[in-house]
């Protein structure tokens, strides 16, 4: 009977249990940063389609989308993201078995002497001893700690997973750029090796004209001055290819030695023509990562608040034992050994609950943290995207002027060379329209490798991501 009102009155203390502490609610970000389009938005220069998922495919180049791959799949800041995520999902793993009974399972053996006055006349005071026994305990969650401990691991487990995707996102820019930058250093190479050679027939023109007593020696010693500045540049743009080709290799979980030969082959740089698909300020802060993460950890603080101030209340522990003692194993199972213990243990730290206070206190400035941390990283995401925004469109604005600048250099050059051969002007006239074109062309160039890092910036900055589909290999590839 006493044993039923027991159970009456637990259970009934049970279906009365309230979560303590604040119920998360989620932050709202500010109002201006949900609607309309972004500020630096410009027409023919991004458009407010949403982003693809696989936005290196705007690029559409196949040894681009197997060196992502393999990103995705070597890249050894991915793998240490995803063991983080498997020791969160561990850890919600332990959380929850908090919230099922224990049990536990004992047995021993010892040897030793009684006291003879504890024993029957007779009785052999030394020999061996058996005990086992069963137990089983249950807490009572009645304010809610283990259920705020199952709710901050599992926003932890989502914290570990935007933290992943963060990582995805920086090391998928970080593999395109570093394919852009091999592919613009390979095109200034191009480039810078064109104007070489373009000097080096100026400079045999200017040479049989000065041999015939035609040109000064002025005019082609300065010739030879410009091809040999020229020439200088293509080993510190080699140097900066191969140093990208570096990069890569590590990006993608090779040794240098192992990228394929495919990844170094384009010598264009990479661009996308049209305008850049960017969606609009609501979007971008659904798929920001860091954004994601940090919410997600308000979450888990939030709940925190809860686990510390569970402990001002007292801690019901159901349980119960049952066991065997005996001095021979055949003995264990009779009644007159058995034993066993039921009813509850209550655990609480009472009145001096100064220090769970402070925990509370500690928890509740952990939480307004993550909150700012939270509007920080919003704030931060609209800096960044409106800054690549408009990075990009200024280097497509330089870009336009730099192709002006050199289509008019190539005219100059053009009118020079006619004048020189119908003898009108001079080597100098013609070393001027030949330093100008070339430092045109150098100056384009460079501006069409900067012009693909801008636009890897705004994909970066919006927080591009990918599907479940796995773009073929690099390796697989071929040109």
């Amino acid at each position: 009977m006493r044993l039923r009102s027991l159970t009456l009155t637990l259970s009934t203390l049970a279906l009365a249990a309230c979560a303590v502490g604040p119920d998360y609610v989620a932050p709202v970000p500010p109002p201006l940063a949900t609607t309309g389009p972004f500020l630096s938005v410009e027409a023919g220069v991004v458009t407010p389609t949403p982003l693809p998922d696989q936005w290196w495919r705007l690029y559409d180049d196949p040894v681009l989308d197997g060196l992502v791959a393999d990103a995705l799949a070597a890249n050894t800041d991915v793998r240490q993201a995803s063991a983080r995520i498997q020791r969160a999902r561990a850890a919600l793993r332990g959380a929850r078995a908090g919230q099922l009974p224990q049990t536990g399972l004992g047995a021993g053996t010892s040897y030793g002497r009684a006291a003879e006055s504890t024993l029957p006349p007779g009785a052999d005071r030394e020999g061996f001893a058996y005990d086992g026994g069963l137990s089983i305990s249950y807490e009572a969650d009645l304010f809610g700690r283990v259920g705020r401990g199952v709710e901050a691991a599992r926003a932890d487990v989502e914290v570990a997973q935007a933290d992943a995707d963060t990582v995805r996102v920086l090391v998928v820019a970080e593999t395109t750029r570093a394919y852009a930058d091999a592919a613009g250093a390979a095109a200034q190479v191009a480039v810078a090796q064109d104007i070489v050679a373009l000097l080096d027939r100026s400079i045999a023109v200017t040479s049989r004209r000065h041999e015939a007593g035609v040109e000064s020696g002025l005019g082609l010693a300065q010739l030879q001055a410009l091809r040999e500045q020229r020439a200088a540049a293509i080993p510190l743009l080699q140097a900066e290819r191969q140093a990208a080709l570096f990069a890569l290799a590590t990006l993608t979980g090779r040794t240098p030695a192992a990228l394929p030969p495919v990844a170094g082959e384009r010598s264009v740089a990479l661009t996308i023509a049209t305008p850049l698909p960017v969606g609009d300020g609501s979007a971008l802060l659904a798929r920001r990562p860091d954004i994601r993460a940090a919410e997600r950890r308000l979450a888990a603080d939030t709940a925190r608040i809860g686990i510390a101030t569970a402990d001002l209340y007292p801690r019901v522990t159901l349980g119960g034992s049952v066991g065997a003692s005996a001095a021979g194993l055949g003995d264990l199972l009779t009644g007159g050994a058995l034993r066993f213990l039921l009813g509850p243990l209550v655990d609480w730290a009472f009145p001096n609950t100064e220090a769970v206070r402070a925990r509370i206190d500690a928890a509740d400035a952990e939480a307004q943290g993550s909150l700012a941390a939270f509007d920080g990283a919003v704030l931060i995401a609209l800096q960044e995207t409106e800054t690549a925004l408009s990075t990009y469109a200024r280097s497509l604005d330089r870009r336009q002027r730099l192709q002006a600048a050199e289509a008019a250099a190539t005219r100059a050059m053009q009118i020079s060379r006619a004048r020189q051969r119908e003898g009108t002007t001079n080597a100098l006239e013609r070393l001027d329209a030949e330093r100008t074109l070339a430092e045109a062309r150098a100056a384009l160039a460079e501006q069409d490798a900067l012009v693909s890092r801008a636009q890897i910036r705004v994909f970066l900055a919006l927080g591009g991501g990918w599907s479940a589909q796995t773009p073929a290999r690099a390796d697989d590839v071929r040109s």
